[in-house]
């Protein structure tokens, strides 16, 4: 057993049972060891989720970073929808994600801000631009994971709409790139 191997495991625990559920006593459980070796590798529950938040993240932290030769907004629309996919990846994905640090995650950000700011996005603009963003795609996430499985036997009426969250997003999103794009004179 090493680290990687206790957070793929509360991973895998995370898709079974949901965020509320996850302890390290379930976890030590599934791994067939006794709850204080888990310590070893994590002195808190806290430290455990924030290890699982990076792993979950790993397929967005590891997409490609812009190039010289991409366009701004269509770099800026994949970036956000990639953050998407991976909150989605999981079950309560965007919730483990929620308020974690991305501390492994600066150098990629710096340079995802450098690119920006070298398309022309003023600094400030392309900051808030940035934070917007990946608020929207949490809180979108958030919702998304959040409704009812229409086959629960939850009782909705019949007459409540089912909200496309793609289509929404994907609008949400073009407000995000029209405003920026505004904002710049383009």
């Amino acid at each position: 057993m090493n680290r990687e191997a206790v957070v793929a495991e509360a991973l895998g625990l995370l898709d079974e049972v949901g965020l509320d559920a996850v302890s390290t006593r379930r976890l030590a459980k599934r791994l067939n060891v006794e709850q204080p070796s888990l310590y070893w590798y994590f002195r808190t529950k806290k430290d455990l989720l924030a290890a699982m938040a990076e792993a979950a993240m790993t397929p967005h932290a590891t997409a490609p970073l812009p190039t010289p030769d991409d366009e701004w907004r269509d770099w800026f629309a994949d970036n956000t929808r990639s953050f998407r996919r991976t909150l989605l990846m999981r079950r309560d994905g965007a919730r483990l994600h929620a308020g974690s640090t991305p501390t492994g995650d600066l150098d990629r950000i710096r340079r995802k801000m450098d690119f920006l700011v070298a398309s022309g996005v003023p600094e400030r603009d392309a900051q808030m631009a940035m934070l917007t963003a990946s608020r929207f795609t949490v809180g979108s996430a958030l919702e998304e994971q959040a409704e009812p499985d229409p086959g629960d036997g939850t009782g909705l009426p019949a007459d409540v709409p089912v909200i496309d969250h793609e289509s929404a997003f994907e609008a949400g999103l073009a407000l995000i790139l029209n405003g920026l794009a505004h904002r710049m004179g383009v």
